[in-house]
């Protein structure tokens, strides 16, 4: 294999790491419903009956026809804050953010001492990448729960993806100290050490959240590039192979580990890597250099 030009070099690099996780309900945001207790009979016609019908849909996965139900039970009680949340939640859930946004305003106006409507309702603002709106109802919620670690965590994100790195750090180490098994927290607070250059960080809330979820993939991977990062290249290649262990068709982690066994001198481990690569990206930048040179 020829010495890699300068422009070689430039697209044979370290991919970087990926995006913070959101909370997802399957990696959006969690969303919250109000917890409601029915009496044991609930009259048909009724505001409580058409919200009890909509619980049931939305926990089958029926949003439309939650939102149906939740609608007749708004109909009927113009005032009832929990219909407005779930619906609120509900349209979450079918990506109407705007509609969203303006329920989980109306329940706000109605019950403006309850935080789950202003936790939704950031949710809704951070997947319209609306971050200083939806820090502020992250924000409001810390303020009326203080336990709610969610809050915390999705805060994080918000500043995250507005760059306050340190400030990300400091609201996922609140989750953390509120759930100390959540693997994400450590993912993406290792993710923001990662931005701001603390690879030994990095690799430590990596490791934690490979200690609670072994199968975390992106864990690996962005723990092999911090090890790159310091020079450790043997531990990167462990960590890149352990994350294409866990998904075979993870090209990125083939380049990367290609490029660590470049820089121990493993040329043949290198060229099969990147090869394995262009397999599953034919149209990679590199891959006339890969077919022509290795």
């Amino acid at each position: 294999m020829k010495k890699r030009t300068a422009f070689i070099s430039a697209i044979l690099s370290l991919i970087p790491f990926g995006q913070p996780l959101l909370i997802q309900a399957g990696v959006v945001l969690s969303t919250t419903s109000f917890v409601i207790f029915f009496p044991k009979k609930v009259y048909a016609n009724t505001a409580d009956f058409y919200l009890k019908k909509g619980i049931e849909k939305s926990d089958s996965g029926n949003y439309y026809g939650a939102i149906s139900d939740y609608t007749k039970a708004i109909e009927i009680n113009p005032n009832d804050f929990r219909a407005f949340n779930n619906r609120c939640n509900a349209k979450l859930s079918i990506n109407d953010f705007i509609g969203s946004i303006e329920d989980c305003t109306r329940s706000i106006a109605i019950k403006p001492n309850r935080s789950v409507p202003y936790y939704n309702r950031g949710i809704a603002k951070a997947n319209l990448k609306d971050y200083y709106g939806a820090i502020s109802d992250y924000t409001k919620a810390i303020e009326i729960n203080p336990n709610d670690a969610d809050a915390y965590y999705n805060r994080g994100f918000a500043k995250a993806e507005l760059k306050d790195h340190y400030g990300a750090i400091s609201d996922y180490t609140n989750a953390i100290n509120i759930n100390p098994n959540d693997a994400d927290a450590y993912y993406n607070r290792g993710f923001a050490k990662g931005k701001l250059k603390d690879y030994y960080g990095a690799i430590s809330d990596y490791t934690k959240a490979i200690e609670i979820n072994p199968n975390y993939e992106n864990a690996y991977y962005n723990r092999g590039f911090a090890k790159a990062e310091l020079k450790d290249h043997y531990g990167a290649i462990s960590d890149y192979t352990n994350a294409i262990n866990i998904n075979p068709n993870d090209k990125s982690a083939y380049k990367n580990r290609g490029i660590s066994k470049e820089n121990i001198g493993d040329l043949q481990g290198a060229c099969s890597d990147w090869r394995q690569t262009i397999y599953l990206s034919p149209n990679d930048v590199a891959a006339k250099w890969v077919r022509d040179q290795c």
